[in-house]
């Protein structure tokens, strides 16, 4: 599977943005998806998951309340809703998609398979 990430931008504290992961390739609906983030300066983290079938999903801490994931199988696509964004959100935000029928989502980045080309989130303060 192939992804493809879009959304990104520069916006202001409090604002919020929508990203998107397109995949291209059969059997999206098999496939856990996560979300991670790369700061400059910083480790790769996990931002959040959802699983194969959508009906579970987990967050960071940092983003808990304030951003969801979300998927949509009949248009193979995965979102990631972030609302109050905050200066230390800035970052490198990667989606990326791990084999996982009937398996759950995992928040180890070794666990995914495939990776989009990123996309950048810039909330200025």
């Amino acid at each position: 599977v192939q992804l493809q990430a879009s959304g990104g931008g520069l916006v202001q504290t409090g604002d919020s943005l929508r990203l998107s992961c397109v995949a291209s390739g059969d059997n999206f609906y098999t496939y856990n998806i996560g979300w991670f983030r790369l700061a400059p300066g910083k480790e790769r983290d996990v931002v959040a998951t959802i699983r194969w079938n959508g009906r579970t999903t987990s967050y960071a801490d940092s983003v808990k309340g304030r951003f969801t994931v979300s998927r949509d199988n009949a248009e193979s696509t995965a979102y990631l809703q972030m609302n109050s964004l905050k200066p230390e959100d800035t970052a490198v935000y990667y989606c990326a998609a791990a084999r996982g029928y009937g398996r759950p989502a995992t928040a180890d980045s070794n666990d995914y398979e495939f990776w989009g080309q990123g996309t950048l989130v810039t909330v200025s303060s």
